[in-house]
């Protein structure tokens, strides 16, 4: 498992994070190592603590521009 701050992602998580924001990414034609892709993953990982917790619900709230 990976701990960020008080959170604990186990494996399925991160691919859930990773799957979610893959997709984004190539929605946007931004690549996964740029600064705006560094800033969705860390959206990402706010949004998957409150609750958007498969890839399609996180997907969706990152298409929004949500970032909690």
């Amino acid at each position: 498992m990976f701990a960020t701050g008080n959170a604990v992602f186990s494996p399925e998580d991160v691919m859930v994070l990773r799957d979610a924001l893959d997709e984004w990414c190539l929605e946007k034609r931004i690549d996964i190592g740029s600064t705006e892709a560094q800033f969705a993953a860390t959206a990402a990982l706010g949004l998957f603590k409150s609750g958007h917790n498969t890839s399609e619900k996180l997907l969706a709230a990152l298409r929004d521009g949500r970032d909690q």
